[in-house]
């Protein structure tokens, strides 16, 4: 009786109904891409919750090694690093890509991407970027909408319908001049990306910036994630490359147990080669 009593004092302090792991979870969401440091003004004022509260918390959350800092001015933590490092999803799928991106990699010297759906957003979980990376708006991470960007939009034409319907009725926000907003013409694109198996974004996530994109199917044959090779539009052909993304999503679909991967990639994949070109995991969309 004395821990639901103390409970309920947690969800009312503030007068709100928030509890103390709702608050936690509000502090840590108020850090957003591009903030390496946040002072306590700064969560207060995003998350609405009482500057009292915040200090007290973020204390609590400095000695979990959640977060870490001093002088009003905080990161976060190594732990948190640690935390998603544990992901099964980000961990082994990872695992399973990434001889097949740096073999996209090798062939391109363009950015790779590996994605999942998550709602109505792509999640970014892996990139490669060598010396030629475009500044733009992808990193692992980070989200970017599913039918403004090729790995979205080659996961949404192989998804149960209710997805896309979901995202139709959420609306199609334009990020750029050159974003797909008719719900009638983005279902005309999706039927021919699951009638090839192949996806194109032409600046419509970012300006600038192009990309091919293939889905890949787990042991189920659900779509699990999309690959991609994204550069400048001024460089990079995308249909160039359409058949190696291609590929590569048809083999690591086979690795991951997919029944028509294993029958459609016959068991080809072209060898991993050796990096030759220095590579680093952030900078463009796909």
């Amino acid at each position: 009786m004395a821990c639901q009593h103390t409970a309920m004092r947690s969800t009312q302090r503030d007068g709100t109904a928030r509890s103390v792991l709702e608050r936690a979870f509000a502090i840590l969401g108020a850090y957003g891409p591009a903030d390496r440091k946040l002072t306590l003004a700064e969560m207060t004022r995003r998350t609405g919750i009482p500057k009292a509260t915040v200090h007290r918390m973020v204390g609590e959350l400095i000695e979990l090694g959640v977060l870490e800092g001093e002088r009003g001015v905080y990161r976060i933590g190594m732990r948190m690093f640690e935390l998603g490092q544990l992901v099964p999803l980000q961990r082994d799928l990872r695992n399973a890509a990434l001889p097949f991106m740096e073999d996209l990699f090798e062939a391109t010297h363009e950015t790779v991407h590996l994605a999942v759906l998550d709602g109505t957003d792509v999640l970014y979980i892996d990139k490669i970027s060598g010396h030629r990376r475009v500044a733009a708006g992808s990193r692992v991470g980070g989200r970017l909408p599913a039918h403004c960007t090729a790995v979205g939009k080659a996961m949404l034409a192989v998804s149960p319908p209710g997805v896309l319907d979901a995202l139709l009725a959420a609306g199609l926000a334009p990020r750029t001049s050159f974003t797909v907003i008719s719900p009638g013409v983005l279902r005309r694109h999706l039927a021919t990306v699951a009638r090839v198996g192949v996806a194109y974004e032409r600046e419509e996530s970012d300006l600038g910036v192009t990309c091919v994109a293939s889905p890949v199917y787990g042991s189920g044959h659900d779509v699990v994630a999309a690959i991609s090779v994204t550069g400048p539009v001024g460089r990079l052909r995308p249909e160039r490359y359409a058949a190696a993304v291609h590929l590569a999503a048809l083999a690591l679909s086979r690795l991951l147990g997919s029944p028509s991967a294993t029958q459609a990639a016959s068991g080809s994949r072209p060898a991993a080669r050796p990096r030759r070109e220095a590579r680093a995991r952030n900078g463009t969309n796909g």
